[in-house]
């Protein structure tokens, strides 16, 4: 029986090891689990065609939106181990959402292996182009003059916006409206046409918006004011003290992808964000490119999941 197991158990490696000396000899898909034109679908669409040169095969972004981005990531989750699906993960996806979802149809921690970083991208705050406020201090006396009546828009319930949201009303004594959308997308048509009177969002999808002065920008949830919007606040300086509430995104494989082929993965992804073109393009959405080992970056989604953890126990935040 040991002789059996131990033949079965080296079969087993050996196939692992052909499978990644062949990787990846067909196409590579990278499942987006929002709709088009939000910051998870804009990062993917960035880094995918220097991606497809670092591998050496096309790389096809593919949408699959719904329920708050589980339906993609559940997908990817029970696709083949081999490499070749791939999730574009991020923190409503893999901390922030687990944190506050009861029954998700995937573990974050079970069901993935990190295969490395992207992006690092603050969220800010912003009114519709009808909303008579021109500052925070203007928007907070307006929602205390109507608590629970100010609506704001995310991404979806249980999304990184939605927790920066729970955060700010938290911390910054409001009670605000929530209004969730199926991805940011949809979220900023509204706001444009306010039929939203406010958003929390990630400041790539926001940002073109706000140049153009279709949108106002009131504060960003980072430590430090982005140097693409050195004239607004962050929430911090604006009283909301220690707050902080930025974004990431990256690169997941189905748990037991054979670790030869998330190296390859990990190598050509870094290959891509170190050129020239792609880190051009994330500097001027104002988004940090995360340099990390896949070790460091295993590190990091786990520390994460803890803080949203903690902010969705202390706020009783559950969503069924």
């Amino acid at each position: 029986m040991k002789t059996k197991l131990a033949a079965a158990l080296a079969g087993l490696c050996l196939a692992a090891s052909a499978l990644a000396q062949d990787f990846p000899n067909k196409p590579v898909r990278i499942v987006v689990p929002w709709p088009p034109s939000g910051n998870v679908d804009i990062t993917a669409r960035t880094v995918a065609p220097a991606l497809s040169e670092a591998l050496g095969q096309l790389v096809i972004v593919e949408n699959k939106a719904g329920a708050g981005g589980t339906i993609g990531s559940a997908q990817v989750a029970k696709s083949p181990a081999d490499g070749y699906t791939l999730l574009l993960g991020s923190s409503g996806t893999i901390t922030s959402g687990p944190a506050v979802f009861k029954n998700l149809p995937y573990d974050p921690q079970k069901d993935f292996v990190p295969v490395g970083p992207i992006q690092s991208v603050p969220i800010v705050l912003t009114v519709a182009p009808k909303t008579p406020v021109t500052s925070y201090a203007e928007y907070a006396a307006m929602a205390r003059a109507r608590p629970g009546q100010v609506s704001i828009a995310s991404a979806g319930s249980g999304s990184s916006n939605h927790l920066a949201i729970e955060l700010l009303m938290r911390q910054g004594n409001l009670k605000l409206l929530h209004v969730p959308y199926k991805g940011s997308g949809p979220a900023i048509t509204d706001l444009l046409g306010s039929q939203v009177e406010s958003m929390m969002d990630q400041l790539t999808a926001s940002i073109g918006h706000i140049r153009d002065g279709r949108i106002k920008a009131l504060a960003v949830t980072s430590r430090t004011r982005s140097p693409l919007l050195p004239n607004v606040p962050t929430l911090d300086e604006v009283g909301v003290k220690g707050y902080e509430a930025n974004t990431f995104t990256g690169i997941f494989a189905p748990a037991g992808t054979p670790q030869a082929v998330v190296e390859k993965l990990h190598a050509a992804l870094r290959k891509a964000l170190g050129v020239d073109t792609v880190r051009e393009r994330f500097r001027s959405m104002g988004v940090e490119v995360m340099d990390m080992s896949q070790a460091e970056f295993a590190a990091f989604v786990l520390a994460d999941l803890a803080k949203w953890r903690q902010i969705a126990r202390e706020g009783n935040i559950v969503i069924e």
